[in-house]
C-alpha cells in the first residue's frame, strides 16, 4: 500500500465519497513481478490505481473487487500460471500470488468510517518519503486498520490504539506481538499469522504461501538511508544524481567551499563545505548515521582520505568505497595499518571502488559504483568487486597486428594521475 502514497493525494476525494476496494498481494512464491504489500484499489466509478502483476491478473482482479463491493465479503484468491488454460486469468513468469480483496463500504449516517478508508486519507496526506507504518487486520471482520508515524521508535505498548486494535481482536500471542514490532522497526513488509487457541506458533508468511486463516499485514517504510559523497569533482557530480534514482538522501561533502558551492552539484539533497573526517564523525555523535549509510570516498587525496577512512571504518556503516588505482590502495592500506585501524575493518574497505565494468567516464564510474553498492546490499554472489580481481582496472583491447605505441590516452591518463 505504501506504494501508491505519491498518488493518493489525487484520490483523496474518491476515498472519500464512494466504494471502493483495495487489492494486495498478501503472499507470493516463485518469480512474480511484484512484492507481497503491493496494493491495487478499484473504484466504485471503475477507476483503479496502482498494479500488482504488471497485467497479467489486473483484469480477474477488478471483477473481484466489484463484486466484493457489491455483495460486502472479503476475498483470497490465488493466482499462478496455468498450461491447460491458455486463456486463464495467471502469472506467465511461472510463480504464485495470493491476492487479499478487502471491500470498503460508506459509513452508515452518523456512523464511523471504514479504519481502512481512514488510514488512506492520512496516507494520502503524507510525503512520498515520510517515514511511516501501515498495520491492517486480514480474514477478519471490520478489516482493521493503523497508521504509525514514527516506525523507527516504534513500540507496540506505546500505541494504544494498535494495542486495542489487536487485543480486541484477541491477537493476545507474545510470538505474534514481538514479530509485528519487528517488521514495523526495520522498516520491512510481511504477514504475521493469528494463532487460536489450538494453534501452532505464529508464522511470517511474507515470502511463502498464506496460513489461511487471519493475519496481520505490516508494511513499514523507514526515513530514506543516506549517502555521503565525499570530493566535488566531476566523479561526485556523477554520483550524486545516480545515488537519488536509488532512493539515497545525498549529501555531497567537500573541505573546499569553491569546488562544493558548484552549481552541478545542485542534485544534492544537501552540500556541506568542512572538513570530510570531521563532518562524519559530527554526524555519527548526532545519531545522524546508521547501518544503512553508505560513504562513497572520492576525494583522492591521503590528507582528506586518510583520516576520513579512519573514521568511517569505525563506524556501522552498510558500505565504504574509496577511489583510486590499486597502488593508492595499497598505500591507503599501510597508512591505516599504520594509524592502528584494525585489518578486519581494513578488509571491508571496497577499494578501488565500484564492479569491474571497464567504465571509464564520470558517468560510467558512478554506475560501476552504484552496481557496487547493490550487490553489496543484496549480498549478490555472481558480481566482482574491483577489489576481488587482479590485473589493471582499465585492460587495454588486445592489437592483432603490430603497431606503434599509441600516445596516451585519456584512460591512460586518468591511471597516472591515480598512481
Amino acid at each position: 500500500m505504501l506504494d501508491l502514497i505519491p498518488s493518493l493525494s489525487g484520490w483523496a476525494p474518491a476515498l472519500a465519497r464512494q466504494r471502493f476496494a483495495v487489492a494486495t498481494i498478501v503472499a507470493a512464491s516463485g518469480s512474480v513481478p511484484r512484492p507481497v504489500g503491493t496494493s491495487m484499489l478499484v473504484a466504485e466509478s471503475g477507476e483503479v490505481l496502482g498494479g500488482l502483476s504488471g497485467g497479467c491478473v489486473e483484469g480477474a482482479v477488478v471483477a473481484l473487487a466489484q463484486e466484493a463491493m457489491d455483495d460486502g465479503g472479503t476475498r483470497l484468491e490465488n493466482f499462478g500460471f496455468s498450461a491447460a488454460d491458455a486463456f486463464a486469468a495467471g502469472l506467465t513468469c511461472g510463480g504464485g500470488l495470493d491476492i487479499h480483496i478487502q471491500p470498503v463500504a460508506l459509513a452508515p449516517s452518523g456512523g464511523a468510517a471504514h479504519p481502512l478508508r481512514t488510514a488512506l486519507l492520512q496516507l494520502a496526506d503524507l510525503g512520498p518519503d515520510q517515514p511511516v507504518a501501515l498495520v491492517r487486520l486480514l480474514g477478519l471482520a471490520g478489516g482493521g486498520a493503523v497508521v504509525l508515524s514514527d516506525p523507527a521508535t516504534f513500540r507496540l505498548a506505546a500505541s494504544p490504539e494498535l494495542m486495542a486494535l489487536l487485543h480486541g481482536e484477541q491477537v493476545l500471542h507474545g510470538e505474534a506481538l514481538l514479530q509485528v514490532e519487528s517488521i514495523v522497526c526495520s522498516g520491512g513488509t510481511g504477514v504475521v499469522s493469528i494463532p487460536r487457541p489450538g494453534d501452532c506458533p505464529p508464522d511470517r508468511t511474507g515470502h511463502g504461501q498464506p496460513s489461511g486463516g487471519p493475519a496481520i499485514l505490516v508494511e513499514s517504510r523507514l526515513a530514506p538511508p543516506r549517502m555521503l559523497v565525499f570530493g566535488a569533482n566531476d566523479f561526485g557530480a556523477a554520483l550524486v544524481p545516480a545515488a537519488k534514482l536509488l532512493g539515497y538522501h545525498v549529501t555531497l561533502v567537500d573541505a573546499r567551499p569553491a569546488f562544493a558551492g558548484q552549481p552541478r552539484f545542485a542534485a544534492a539533497d544537501q552540500v556541506v563545505a568542512d572538513w570530510p573526517h570531521r563532518y562524519l564523525a559530527a554526524e555519527a555523535a548526532a545519531g545522524r548515521t546508521d547501518h544503512r549509510t553508505v560513504a562513497a570516498v572520492l576525494t583522492h587525496d591521503p590528507k582528506f582520505d586518510i583520516p576520513l577512512l579512519e573514521t568511517a571504518l569505525a563506524l556501522d556503516l552498510a558500505y565504504v568505497g574509496a577511489m583510486g588505482s590499486r597502488r593508492s590502495h595499497l598505500q591507503r592500506v599501510d597508512e591505516l595499518l599504520s594509524a592502528g585501524v584494525p585489518p578486519e575493518r581494513i578488509a571491508q574497505l571496497h577499494s578501488p571502488i565500484g564492479l569491474d565494468l571497464g567504465a571509464v567516464t564520470p558517468a560510467e564510474v558512478a554506475v560501476s559504483v552504484t552496481a557496487e553498492i547493490i550487490a553489496a546490499r543484496s549480498r549478490a554472489a555472481s558480481c566482482l568487486p574491483l577489489r576481488e580481481t587482479s590485473g589493471t582496472i582499465h585492460p587495454h583491447p588486445i592489437q592483432l597486428d603490430p603497431a606503434p605505441a599509441p600516445a596516451p590516452t585519456d584512460v591512460d591518463k586518468q591511471e597516472i594521475a591515480w598512481t
